[in-house]
């Protein structure tokens, strides 16, 4: 399995994973241009894009959506409530909750929390490599611990430092305790804290994700994952920031 993520950010959300026999894309936000430009760069053909995976109905993740699969025709995984409430007409979907795909990858869905009528969290299995991707919540329910634990990769929100957004003079209290809130997204403390119960053996990789480019900084995430793992006495040094308008490299599982 190979893993890029295209675009992370308030902006747009994609990102790539490639199977033996599929390619995939994790919400298509940006527009559908940038995605092809985005694939191409790495020698992919968005025609040969397969499946789509659609997380939840807010733009900055279904921006490029109706372009990108009027265009190529992928199968797109969307639920209904996030399909009604995305008010985009598309075709040739599916709101299965956990996916078989030929029996050579499993994806199985998680109900995460945000302020939509639903959000899914991804878990994307093929043989021995396995990845979570989790953006977009305020916060995990514990009972899907089991399910995200040990995995190889991770693309885990790390949305915002607390002390700065509180901080900010630009945002609204109301929308400062919208962010905070259960329903809103993980701060660099939340990410640190749900990253140590969940990484084990077999994590190879994290990629922090969906950084607030006003409430956050790349060195803040970073240094707050870097501590807490340091005080849990947990060595890892795999880790990368995704940024809103630069792709991460081509990572292999």
């Amino acid at each position: 399995m190979k893993v890029s993520v295209l675009s992370s950010g308030s902006k747009g959300n994609s990102t790539y994973i490639e199977t033996s026999n599929h390619k995939i894309l994790i919400d298509i936000g940006t527009s559908s241009l940038y995605v092809e430009k985005s694939l191409k760069s790495i020698g992919v053909d968005p025609s040969d894009i397969d499946i789509v995976l659609i997380t939840h109905a807010h733009i900055d993740h279904v921006n490029g959506l109706r372009v990108f699969t009027k265009k190529y025709k992928p199968l797109v995984y969307i639920s209904d409530k996030i399909l009604k409430e995305s008010k985009l007409n598309i075709e040739n979907v599916s709101s299965e909750e956990e996916i078989d795909v030929e029996s050579d990858i499993k994806i199985k869905s998680i109900r995460l929390s945000h302020d939509v009528t639903d959000i899914k969290g991804y878990i994307i299995e093929e043989g021995n490599s396995s990845m979570v991707y989790i953006t977009d919540t305020g916060y995990i329910n514990e009972n899907n611990f089991d399910y995200i634990k040990n995995k190889n990769l991770y693309v885990f929100e790390s949305n915002h430092d607390i002390e700065k957004l509180m901080e900010n003079p630009n945002y609204p209290h109301k929308t400062k305790i919208r962010i905070l809130s259960d329903k809103g997204h993980l701060s660099n403390k939340d990410s640190a804290y749900y990253l140590t119960k969940l990484i084990g053996k077999d994590t190879h990789h994290i990629i922090l994700a969906h950084l607030s480019e006003q409430n956050n900084t790349e060195e803040l995430a970073l240094s707050t994952l870097k501590e807490t793992l340091k005080r849990k006495d947990i060595k890892f040094d795999d880790i990368k920031v995704a940024k809103q308008n630069e792709m991460t490299e081509l990572i292999e599982v």
